[in-house]
């Protein structure tokens, strides 16, 4: 694993870190505008990375290595691990999704089985969620480096995640503190959050080198995880109370900069 690899992998992580230090400089919780606003740009970023950085790849990674046929034959076999993979994520994450006790982001409302945690600890296990298909995301672009992905569209895919992690590390951080957590206990916890992104991450890479021609469907699973996050949680949450438009707004913003580092840099 060299060292831009290893910057990649860790970059998501240190957008959460950051994100979670705003408790050290804000007195007061996230303003609601303000948490419309970049939840719906996290769903911008999301959304754009699972398409450009993941399907996309996935079905173009899969018609390159179909048998010679007739151009529907070609198609479907290039259709396929985008379609098995893209539904098994959205499984995965309704398992775990049911399986785990945690609150919605910027919510009360609880899920999942029920539980003695605290709303501080479910909260935590909320963000773990979301987080895992992240690091999932990043770890099956680095891995496809090798296979036809470039470096840089890999290191797109890890940059545009940890801008749009900077604001989920203070929605996490900031309601801790709020509720009466030391500013360093909510800092940790925040950022620790995040430590699940570089563990997916490597899994996934280890896994893929194990199983090479399953690339394209790890690819379009990742896409699968992340879009169910996606429509389970964040959209939920932006479509909710006063100020929708700023989540409008800024999913708009977050898609079209995360498409655009991909264009640009893939």
């Amino acid at each position: 694993m060299n060292y831009i690899v290893l910057i990649g992998i860790l970059l998501p992580l240190a957008g959460t870190m950051l994100g979670a230090s705003f408790v050290f400089f804000m007195r007061r919780d996230i303003p609601d505008r303000l948490q419309k606003a970049l939840l719906g740009f996290a769903s911008g970023v999301m959304v754009a990375a699972s398409v450009w950085s993941l399907l996309i790849p996935s079905i173009d990674m899969a018609s390159a290595t179909a048998s010679a046929g007739t151009c529907l034959s070609a198609a479907l076999k290039g259709l396929l691990p985008a379609v098995v993979g893209f539904l098994a994520g959205i499984l995965f994450l309704l398992l775990i999704d049911e399986l785990t006790p945690h609150l919605h982001l910027g919510s009360q409302k609880a899920e999942g089985p029920r539980s003695r945690l605290s709303r501080t600890a479910m909260l935590a296990l909320a963000v773990t969620i979301h987080n895992l298909p992240e690091g999932m995301a990043v770890g099956v672009v680095f891995a496809g480096e090798g296979q036809g992905l470039a470096l840089s569209a890999a290191l797109a895919v890890s940059i545009g995640i940890a801008i749009q992690n900077i604001p989920e590390g203070a929605i996490i951080s900031m309601p801790m503190h709020a509720e009466g957590n030391s500013r360093w206990r909510s800092f940790l916890i925040g950022s620790l959050s995040g430590v699940v992104e570089p563990l997916g991450s490597v899994a996934i890479i280890l896994l893929a080198s194990l199983l090479g021609t399953a690339l394209p469907y790890l690819l379009a699973f990742a896409a699968g995880a992340m879009m169910y996050v996606v429509v389970e949680e964040l959209i939920p949450e932006t479509a909710q109370g006063r100020h929708t438009n700023l989540s409008t707004l800024g999913f708009a913003l977050g898609f079209v900069l995360m498409m655009a580092m991909d264009v640009l840099l893939g």
